[in-house]
């Protein structure tokens, strides 16, 4: 395989630190774009200017990872406009205004790959997660939609959905709970593997979906320890 360019947002997380360092791994060159940096992919036009920088240095983009993400703890009452709005803005239109500045650049070379950071949550019901869940549900079906538009121009759209990942984001959200112990516990135990995923795994899928020996595009990768597909009974 030559040596791709990969842009890769939320590039300063847990798993796009993982991503990242997937794809140097492999000798591709990646050009990560995070809020910690001062990039606001809510911002089209910094999207815009970012994706114009890359085309100017290298030349061509050949893989897109949108793995930047919020989350919001709260079931449907509990959550205010301002929680919908503010991981709406991240988690899809975030993806939208990534992807429209990227597109015309993979369309006009003629190949392509966008692989979109989904979650379990898209399908799978979890309590006090209702904008958040909802906001993975638009993810799954924007990319399934994505696929369908982008296979005319080679272009392969594709997305991983993690179960609850052992990286900071997660053990910050179980910081806050009144027994943390207890519930990283209880998210180990619900996971049929009896383990949370690690951010490598999750890298791992990612790299996966992008390579050019991969014949699928709409398609979602569960990386979920079984908790979707698998039910034990003791």
């Amino acid at each position: 395989m030559t040596q791709r360019i990969v842009v890769i947002t939320g590039s300063a997380g847990g798993i796009g630190t993982a991503i990242n360092q997937r794809f140097t791994q492999d000798q591709d060159i990646v050009v990560g774009l995070d809020l910690a940096d001062g990039f606001d992919l809510t911002q089209p036009q910094q999207c815009d200017q970012a994706i114009q920088r890359v085309i100017a240095e290298h030349g061509r983009i050949d893989v897109l990872c949108n793995n930047a993400g919020i989350s919001s703890v709260g079931d449907v009452v509990d959550s205010t406009l301002d929680d919908w709005q503010r991981v709406f803005a991240v988690n899809v239109f975030g993806i939208a205004n990534m992807s429209r500045a990227v597109l015309p650049h993979m369309r006009q070379q003629g190949s392509g790959f966008i692989v979109n950071t989904c979650s379990i949550a898209a399908t799978v019901g979890l309590v006090e997660r209702a904008v958040y869940s909802a906001s993975k549900g638009a993810v799954l079906s924007l990319t399934k939609a994505m696929a369908a538009d982008e296979i005319a121009h080679n272009i392969r759209v594709n997305c991983v959905s993690p179960g609850t990942v052992a990286s900071p984001w997660v053990e910050r959200l179980v910081a806050t709970t009144p027994d943390p112990s207890q519930t990283m516990e209880s998210l180990r135990k619900r996971q049929p593997m009896g383990r949370l995923v690690e951010c490598e795994e999750v890298a791992d899928a990612v790299f996966y979906l992008a390579s050019p020996s991969t014949f699928t595009t709409g398609m979602e990768l569960l990386i979920d320890g079984g908790i979707s597909g698998v039910r034990i009974v003791q």
